[in-house]
């Protein structure tokens, strides 16, 4: 299938040029590789996270009152370099330091801590949290969990991005984000591997009608493909991991996030979704929201993940129920 573009070096200036035309609260930094709200409230911490583009509408469209102040990006599933993201700390930090969200990757967290150590020396107050929210294994490897960043990273983004709009201090963002990173599980599948612009070939082999459990968002392969059997099925997979991870109790609180992966149908996200409802009532556990839709993409994988937050603070749920700007939300 074709992939809809002009010229592929344009892909994502096109791409940023669409949206900033669309939400006037955003804006492009005219040297860096930065979207940044541009009616950020200078006294207030600012909030930066991003990575390699391919995972739209993460991170740009988290960008706005309430959320990220703003989202620094690479090139497809490649994140920026240190510089770059050093440079966007210097240019956030108008006295209050600035908070930084980490997806766990090798490559992202090489970078980002490289900037954040040069930032520092260079007398910027930083601090950040790492986003390690996959549950799913290292194939071969069944004792391994993988530990990636994947959509649970969007609920650090609000609650987090709340806190610091109603005045959080660096400290107490950084000691909320340890609690909150912990209590963040997902973990889905792929019915079909993603495929970059204009490449031959997807990223991982994956034959029709088969699954792909733990599949990641740079086109990893997952730890498990079986024949596709029924939404049921999947789902009783993804709750069983989930219960493993948590071992919750009856009448536990949990944030439900259903992720789309890039190309499923609203007419499948809406027929899983009715079975992992009816899993957690079975479960007797109390979900008092539920986010669906896209949120942490891989360009054209189709598939879906479930992440899931325990709510052992009551603010959390709060901070997630404010209103903000950014428009993926």
């Amino acid at each position: 299938m074709p992939f809809i573009h002009n010229h592929k070096e344009n892909i994502i200036s096109d791409y940023l040029a669409g949206c900033l035309s669309l939400y006037p609260h955003l804006e492009k930094h005219p040297n860096l590789p930065l979207i940044y709200h541009k009616n950020h409230d200078d006294k207030t911490v600012p909030i930066l996270s991003g990575g390699g583009t391919g995972h739209e509408p993460a991170h740009i469209g988290f960008v706005g009152q309430g959320m990220l102040t703003a989202a620094i990006y690479g090139p497809i599933f490649t994140p920026p370099s240190a510089k770059d993201i050093y440079q966007a700390i210097r240019f956030l930090d108008k006295g209050h330091g600035v908070f930084v969200i980490i997806k766990n990757f090798e490559a992202d967290c090489l970078v980002f801590k490289q900037a954040i150590q040069k930032a520092k020396a260079d007398g910027h107050a930083v601090k950040y949290i790492l986003s390690h929210d996959d549950i799913s294994i290292i194939p071969n490897h069944p004792f391994q969990i993988r530990g990636r960043g994947l959509a649970g990273t969007v609920l650090l983004h609000k609650i987090l991005g709340s806190m610091a709009h109603q005045g959080a201090t660096l400290e107490q963002l950084e000691q909320e984000g340890f609690e909150l990173a912990t209590k963040i599980a997902t973990i889905g599948f792929a019915t079909k591997s993603s495929t970059k612009p204009r490449a031959a070939l997807p990223l991982f082999d994956l034959e029709k009608e088969l699954i792909s459990y733990g599949s990641g968002i740079h086109g990893e392969e997952g730890y498990r493909i079986v024949p596709f059997e029924s939404s049921e099925k999947l789902a009783i997979e993804i709750i069983n991991k989930l219960k493993l991870h948590f071992h919750w109790n009856p009448h536990d609180q949990f944030i439900l996030l259903v992720n789309n992966l890039g190309t499923t149908t609203d007419l499948e996200m809406g027929i899983f979704l009715n079975d992992i409802k009816q899993l957690l009532e079975i479960e007797d556990l109390d979900i008092p929201l539920v986010k669906v839709g896209k949120y942490m993409t891989s360009l054209d994988m189709t598939g879906i993940s479930v992440s899931l937050c325990h709510i052992s603070r009551l603010n959390w749920l709060t901070h997630l129920q404010e209103p903000t700007q950014a428009f993926a939300w």
